[in-house]
């Protein structure tokens, strides 16, 4: 399976529900809307590729997404038929894309939840983390366990049914003590070398109450992986709770962001270099919670061609729902600048952006929100970089109904331009099933 790579991403989802089980999978439902940018002439075509049912295609994607060479997209979701979660495949077909289930996260010993979007391997295995199940103390919608990272493996047999399960193999079980827990939106990235690194939201230092999180590195060893811990969280002035995974530079580096911590309490962007034997942690930004920086960032971190980091985080900001924010490197030192501040809507739920940006070739950033946009359920945008700064095009306000809401997504682009993500309610699914809504995938189209 031969994977392109869109952009870097990290996951995260946020006041995620129960959903009960359900029916089988049902046919995606098209439909087309057509709308102007808020800012620019140019228009797109906004459309639902897939409706979820909560059945064995699952409920509430999310995650995000992946896309292979071919144009395929690989997913996760946060429930399915077993109320455990699910992993998909989405294929363009001459009549429309059709939803095929990988797997079905129903053991628990061997991880439920999934938290983050499949990250594919050189040997061709699917690669990704639960928040639950396993081992250990940690306790989540009736299952114990404090996640997982697993693999799944296409089981190259021909099945007779719709559902042809692959073959999931959990690489290593959190015990939720000096190991970690609960490795949530934490996306995994690979080395050179074939080593995994993650993060996980609690676990390690005990001096926070679940602990405060830390980043790991997955070794192969003979058949199996051995954990190590990179660094863990203090709660301090270093940061605490990291939600999003790492990204890694050509020099080794890692570069990550913690949701809370640091010196003004609002989460941080921290570099990990190799020294030695170990590793030595620097501190590059700290959010100051109400001021115009932003606050909690939950979503990763992205590089661009000339080496600046970019970053969001989901509250904070001049207008109160979240901010994009640029680091770059001078002189030994990073230039913290924000890009562009969102409105915020009212309650406590996310309203910026969650996940990952994503960079186009000309240098233009693209992300979601959970709850900004003009009817406060989210919205995917653009961020156009020009002389004057960046301006920002909104590419769909989300309703809630037909066409989705509440985005926690990545995006991810295919090789003709089409923009492609999730949102984790809304559309036709059966409101019995997944207690209100289950969630799309939509694909946008430039003209």
């Amino acid at each position: 399976m031969s994977m392109a790579n869109p952009g870097q991403r990290r996951i995260g989802i946020f006041e995620t529900g129960r959903r009960a089980a359900a029916a089988g999978l049902g046919l995606a439902i098209m439909f087309a809307l057509t709308l102007g940018a808020t800012e620019a002439v140019q228009a797109q075509t906004y459309q639902v590729i897939h409706n979820f049912t909560g059945g064995a295609d699952g409920a509430e994607p999310t995650f995000g997404l992946t896309i292979d060479a071919a144009g395929n997209l690989y997913g996760t979701t946060f429930e399915g038929d077993a109320g455990t979660g699910t992993a998909y495949k989405l294929a363009h077909k001459t009549t429309g894309w059709a939803l095929t289930p990988l797997y079905v996260f129903s053991i628990t010993s061997n991880g439920v939840i999934p938290y983050s979007t499949l990250v594919p391997g050189r040997d061709g295995k699917l690669y990704g983390t639960t928040g639950f199940g396993g081992i250990g103390p940690c306790l989540a919608y009736g299952h114990l366990g404090c996640g997982t990272v697993f693999t799944l493996q296409n089981p190259g047999t021909f099945c007779h049914t719709s559902y042809c399960p692959w073959i999931e193999t959990p690489l290593y079980k959190f015990s939720g003590g000096a190991d970690g827990s609960t490795p949530y939106g934490a996306t995994l990235v690979f080395d050179a070398a074939g080593n995994l690194y993650g993060t996980t939201f609690g676990g390690g230092s005990a001096s926070c109450t679940n602990g405060c999180g830390l980043v790991y590195k997955l070794t192969p060893a003979g058949s199996g992986w051995t954990e190590s811990t990179v660094y863990a969280f203090t709660g301090g002035a270093d940061g605490a709770a990291p939600w999003a995974g790492v990204t890694l530079d050509q020099a080794g580096n890692l570069y990550g962001t913690t949701s809370a911590g640091g010196a003004f309490g609002g989460g941080t962007v921290y570099e990990l270099s190799p020294s030695g034997s170990g590793w030595t942690k620097r501190i590059l930004h700290s959010f100051q919670l109400s001021q115009t920086d932003g606050a909690s960032p939950f979503a990763g971190l992205i590089f661009d061609q000339s080496g600046n980091l970019y970053g969001a985080t989901q509250y904070g900001g001049s207008g109160g729902g979240g901010t994009v924010f640029e680091l770059s490197p001078s002189g030994g030192n990073w230039t913290f600048t924000t890009l562009y501040s969102f409105s915020g809507s009212g309650g406590g739920r996310a309203k910026g952006p969650v996940a990952d940006l994503v960079m186009d070739s000309a240098g233009n950033l693209y992300g979601s929100t959970a709850g900004d946009g003009v009817y406060r359920f989210g919205s995917a945008f653009k961020l156009t970089h020009g002389t004057g700064g960046w301006t920002y095009t909104s590419l769909h306000d989300f309703t809630n109904g037909l066409d989705g809401g509440s985005l926690r997504s990545n995006l991810v682009f295919d090789s003709a331009g089409n923009l492609y993500g999730t949102a984790s309610t809304g559309g036709t699914g059966n409101p019995v099933s997944c207690v209100g809504s289950c969630g799309v995938v939509w694909q946008i189209t430039p003209h």
